[in-house]
């Protein structure tokens, strides 16, 4: 199941475990990334918390969790070629890995047509 939060991070459902990335739109407005930060395993985080941090040419900007859990793994990848989440945000440019704390807190999220139809 995936779902998208209005800050424009995505999360992708398996079970009680979330994969947290940034949308294409995201990355297309920070332009080309060249820093990325990402949590320490075994790191909680609230719903909403900054969780993350990337640096882009332009600007940098927080990543927040879209639901609350404990990080359980970070990608490495995208911290030694941050230029992976400009050309697949939505595979392996994933951030990390949560295991939920509440899987209720997932019924909030907006589908992908509610996260299209706030683009406009």
């Amino acid at each position: 199941m995936l779902k998208f939060t209005s800050e424009h991070e995505w999360v992708r459902i398996e079970g009680d475990a979330a994969t947290v990335g940034i949308t294409q739109h995201a990355q297309e407005q920070l332009g080309d990334l060249v820093f990325v930060e990402l949590p320490e395993v075994g790191k909680r985080f609230e719903k909403g918390a900054p969780s993350a941090v990337v640096e882009s040419v332009k600007a940098a900007s927080e990543v927040y969790a879209p639901i609350g859990g404990e990080v359980v793994q970070a990608n490495p990848t995208i911290v030694a070629d941050p230029s992976l989440v400009n050309s697949d945000p939505m595979g392996a440019g994933w951030f990390y890995k949560l295991k939920l704390t509440d899987p209720a807190e997932v019924d909030a999220l907006m589908d992908e047509a509610a996260y299209k139809e706030l683009l406009g």
